[in-house]
């Protein structure tokens, strides 16, 4: 895994697409999970995997995440359609601090506590930038998030080469690299018993 992490853009720095190509970039997306029944107040993770199938290096893989069918300000916020809020932006989950995280090859999510921050955010509150991706490399993202209202939601993931748009992610077929997770928050409490010890103890465990 070679990606180049980026931290985020603004300010007085120059654009990190300044000289973006106009250019389609294949990709691959190996791996992408998401549990779709969740319950709330309980911490999962979102993981995404893309791997450079072509022959020239991606400038600045870029994934855009946003939740429902608009774009809210925030990859795991809904828009509210109630008038009069000073903030429709409402929270579905909560993305933990430090993250997102790159789950380094021969690493699993159980090392990401102690893993540095991916430094991804752009000027976008939706959109993380990977940086560069050499021909054959893969990137492996996780987001850690807590659900904290119960539904159904869809969550949404595109990907591009670039941020400026000229440089683009595309399938085999040549369409955009995306896909989507569909997530039920159970509201309920977990069913629980008590061990021979006395212990209260999930039925799963």
């Amino acid at each position: 895994m070679a990606a180049v992490l980026i931290a985020g853009c603004g300010g007085s720095d120059p654009r990190q697409d300044e000289n973006e190509v106009e250019a389609d970039y294949p990709v691959e997306v190996t791996v992408a999970e998401f549990p779709p029944k969740q319950r709330l107040a309980e911490t999962t993770d979102l993981e995404l995997a893309f791997q450079n199938t072509g022959d020239e290096e991606i400038p600045n893989l870029v994934v855009t995440i946003f939740t429902g069918d608009q774009k809210a300000d925030g990859p795991f916020n809904i828009r509210s359609e109630q008038e009069g809020l000073a903030d429709p932006n409402r929270p579905v989950w909560i993305l933990e601090n430090d993250y997102p995280k790159v789950l380094e090859p021969g690493t699993s999510a159980d090392d990401l506590d102690s893993a540095p921050t991916a430094g991804a955010e752009t000027s976008s509150t939706n959109t993380y930038s990977f940086g560069e991706l050499a021909p054959g490399d893969t990137v492996r993202a996780v987001f850690r998030v807590t659900p904290v209202v119960g539904g159904t939601y869809t969550v949404n993931y595109e990907v591009a080469a670039g941020l400026d748009g000229k440089a683009k992610a595309v399938t085999d077929s040549g369409e955009q690299v995306e896909g989507e997770f569909v997530a039920t928050i159970s509201t309920k409490p977990p069913a629980a018993a008590v061990d021979e010890q006395g212990n209260v103890v999930s039925p799963n465990k």
